[in-house]
């Protein structure tokens, strides 16, 4: 009967490695992603380019699907939305 036990829960810590591995990969994804798109909203901002609010609200709305989903903390999202909204108004 103890082995059974033993056997399960090695079955389970494997299962478990796996797992999360699969979601630190996405997670490193989304992550790669956000620093990209953080990237390219403050160049448009600087550039002054004519899409520039298009951008702001795909980086706020993508900033607010991390920190819900828990891949960025949430005072995070909010402190890069601010970010991104000050430089905005400081060019404007």
């Amino acid at each position: 009967m103890a082995e059974k036990k033993v056997k399960k829960t090695a079955r389970k810590g494997i299962k478990n490695v796996r797992k999360s591995k699969k979601r630190h990969l996405r997670n490193l994804k989304e992550k790669t992603l956000l620093k990209k798109l953080v990237k390219e909203t403050r160049k448009a901002i600087a550039a002054k380019t004519a899409d520039v609010k298009e951008k702001i609200q795909k980086a706020i709305s993508f900033f607010d699907k991390l920190a819900q989903r828990k891949i960025i903390h949430a005072n995070k999202a909010a402190r890069l939305k601010s970010r991104i909204i000050k430089a905005f108004n400081k060019v404007k």
